[in-house]
């Protein structure tokens, strides 16, 4: 192979031949020549095509996704109809004034900013996602003319779901209509205009009392976490600063909280669903439960009680907020038809988050669910994976070479052996050696421990840093899967499938007090709780900013009180 001085004779003749040509214009010509680095003949290669990973959503999961990508080999491409991320867990204390709304967002282009890789965003709705042709139909969110160009197609190799859902109304008449609702942080402040505008319109002086009650009666639809805490911030709110500003309205307040079960806060301790509903009864709050509202009018309400007869009662009301669970969003629903999900309830996806039926499309957060494969759907594969002998007859040695990635496979395996209270699968193999059908029998309960991943903050933002983690390792993991072994094929999974580590949750009760589940059935009730709720809801801001002003705005309401203005 020649060293590139063969062909530098070559090259000098032509730059003299240029620069005699053109001696004659003015300021001559110039030849500048350097042997430090000779050509050898090789064009350099160009630049590696990155993958563009296009991500639907600025919520919980879709932030967590991006604020933990760090491979610099995707071309990441956001697109959200709104340009920041919400601290959605305090978005009952934005209603009230006890936190300022724009103190709980920050700018998602500042968040990506921070990652100094290539992320771009893009203010527009999802229109439709077309699987086949991987493309997804967006339309921008801005009133603005835009000469025809709102709507535009953007192409990718990963799309990422992370939408969101909406509130379910469960068809019932008249809620979309009349109903405020707690999704979003305009919801938040059309609360809390709301609210002002009771107390005002009561105050004036054409009204009867019988009219004023009508207009304050505030009814909260849902006992769970979000209904709850906005039940709690509002009477706070009532008897710290309303009642002093409105004292001549003050007494004619009345705040219902409505629940179709037997009791609030369902997914909490008994023992935390008991003192909340004591305390409520304690602070005069009209606690209805086994209450089913049947249809909504302007100035009614009509439940229907779940017992008894299923007897039918209507009552006015002034404001009504509705917090009774998550629906699917149109677009995800469209979607779902496409890929034969139809007969589901929400988006779902396999313990890797990618999308049944798609293979580059994955799905986080309240927007899609984790289906979890069965146990008694593979029993037979299982059995002939572990029965390396093909003897018909599996082995206490022949299982435990294989438990760790079956456990791995299958969770309800380990919850099901702490219900039963046994140390090890071994012990379900009673006699040491178990033939196909004896196996079967052994683990014909185990599915029964499956359950629904919860559609909150905590799961989302998990499934988030899950799903980061694998794309920054694809390609270590292309060559060096870390996952369990195919049950159904050879070889083993990529990565480790998501598991969700439950971390706790709280439920704030008002009057300075809060509720707490942690992890091994710790639970904590009282003032200091409270104090652990700040703690950790300000540990847990997306940005020292809005940390910082968070914790300003609770000293604020500490100092001065909530704010009332109607801005």
């Amino acid at each position: 192979m020649s060293d590139g001085t063969e062909s530098c004779p070559q090259i000098l003749r032509v730059a003299i031949n240029i620069c005699e040509e053109n001696s004659g214009s003015v300021g001559g010509g110039l030849l500048a020549y350097s042997d430090s680095k000779p050509y050898d003949g090789v064009v350099s290669s160009p630049e590696i095509k990155k993958k563009k990973v296009v991500v639907l959503g600025t919520g919980w999961a879709g932030t967590s996704f991006l604020k933990n990508l760090k491979h610099p080999s995707y071309e990441i491409q956001v697109i959200s109809p709104r340009n920041y991320f919400a601290f959605t867990p305090l978005l009952p204390s934005v209603t009230c004034g006890t936190v300022e709304a724009r103190s709980i967002v920050e700018p998602i282009r500042k968040i990506v900013k921070k990652k100094g890789t290539d992320v771009h965003f893009w203010e527009a709705e999802c229109l439709s996602i077309d699987p086949v042709n991987k493309k997804v139909n967006c339309r921008s969110t801005q009133n603005a003319d835009l000469n025809g160009k709102a709507e535009f197609t953007v192409e990718y190799d990963y799309l990422v779901i992370a939408m969101g859902a909406r509130s379910n109304t469960f068809n019932i008449p008249g809620v979309e209509e009349n109903a405020h609702f707690l999704k979003e942080v305009e919801d938040a402040l059309k609360i809390r205009r709301s609210i002002t505008d009771c107390f005002e319109k009561a105050s004036l002086p054409t009204l009867s009392d019988e009219e004023r009650r009508k207009i304050l009666h505030f009814v909260i639809v849902g006992g769970g976490p979000t209904g709850v805490e906005f039940a709690a911030e509002l009477h706070d709110y009532v008897e710290e600063d309303l009642g002093r500003l409105y004292p001549q309205v003050k007494d004619l307040v009345k705040i219902t909280l409505l629940e179709a079960t037997d009791h609030i806060l369902n997914m909490f301790d008994k023992r935390i669903t008991a003192f909340a509903e004591e305390k409520f009864h304690r602070d005069g709050i009209d606690l209805k439960t086994g209450s089913m509202v049947v249809k909504v009018t302007d100035k009614e309400i009509t439940t229907k009680a779940v017992k008894n007869g299923q007897e039918v009662t209507s009552f006015p009301y002034g404001m009504m907020v509705w917090s009774t669970g998550i629906g699917t969003r149109p677009v995800i629903r469209d979607f779902m038809t496409q890929i034969g999900q139809a007969n589901r309830r929400v988006l779902g996806t396999d313990e890797w988050l990618r999308v049944e039926g798609t293979r580059e499309i994955y799905a986080l957060g309240d927007c899609a669910t984790l289906v979890q494969r069965k146990v008694m759907e593979d029993i037979a594969e299982i059995f002939k994976k572990a029965d390396k002998d093909n003897s018909g007859t599996l082995t206490v040695k022949e299982m435990q070479e294989v438990i760790k990635d079956i456990l791995e496979r299958y969770p309800q395996i380990e919850l099901y052996l702490k219900s039963k209270k046994m140390k090890s699968f071994v012990d379900l193999m009673k006699d040491g050696n178990v033939n196909i059908e004896e196996f079967r029998s052994a683990l014909s309960d185990v599915d029964t421990q499956m359950k629904n991943l919860p559609a909150t903050a905590q799961v989302a933002d998990q499934q988030g840093k899950y799903l980061a983690k694998c794309f920054n390792r694809m390609e270590e993991c292309e060559k060096n899967p870390e996952g369990p072994i195919r049950i159904r094929q050879d070889g083993r999974h990529r990565f480790k499938p998501f598991r969700y580590k439950h971390l706790g949750q709280f439920a704030p009760l008002g009057g300075e007090q809060a509720a707490a589940q942690l992890p091994g059935d710790w639970v904590s009730i009282g003032h200091s709780t409270q104090w652990m709720w700040y703690s950790v809801y300000a540990s847990k801001q997306v940005s020292w900013r809005t940390r910082g002003v968070v914790i300003g705005d609770w000293m604020r309401r500490f100092l001065y009180g909530r704010d009332s203005s109607r801005i």
